[in-house]
């Protein structure tokens, strides 16, 4: 199964069952997941990148300890829409993954999610050093959120 857009993703799920969310960053993966109804997402884990054999296990191992449906993976695209450099990166990893597993998945504009995360965390006086561990998967919670409350839109 290849790379879907929003409407092939929602057709391919059930009516019932979580989503894994990925915020694939340069040194961590961040890694959230929904609940069965698709209302709340939460960060789950961060991945810390090695080979890419290690990452797609631990990540799978994730979606499947979690018996997710489906697959949303951050893309980060520029503040006007074009692709960068970390959008190329973010596609070419979601075609590996999915060349791993073959499992409903959709790229899911996360422009600002770190950002926004970063900033609640300052204002929540959270630790620059708590900060760094829990910034990627709660950037992927955020993203991952977006999409469940635009499912919910209808």
């Amino acid at each position: 199964m290849a790379l879907l857009d929003l409407a092939e993703f929602t057709s391919s799920l059930p009516a019932n069952g979580a989503l894994i969310g990925l915020d694939p960053g340069s040194r961590t993966i961040g890694v959230a997941v929904s609940d069965p109804t698709r209302l709340i997402a939460s960060a789950l884990a961060g991945v810390r990148r090695s080979r890419f054999a290690a990452d797609a296990a631990a990540i799978l191992s994730l979606y499947d300890g979690r018996a997710c449906v489906g697959l949303v993976i951050g893309h980060p695209l520029n503040m006007d829409g074009t692709s960068g450099p970390a959008a190329q990166s973010a596609r070419a990893f979601a075609r590996n993954l999915m060349s791993v597993r073959d499992v409903p998945a959709l790229m899911w504009d996360e422009r600002m999610s770190t950002a926004a995360v970063t900033r609640a965390m300052i204002a929540d006086d959270v630790s620059r050093a708590r900060r760094a561990d829990a910034v990627d998967a709660a950037a992927a919670a955020f993203m991952l959120q977006g999409l469940l409350d635009r499912l919910r839109e209808g």
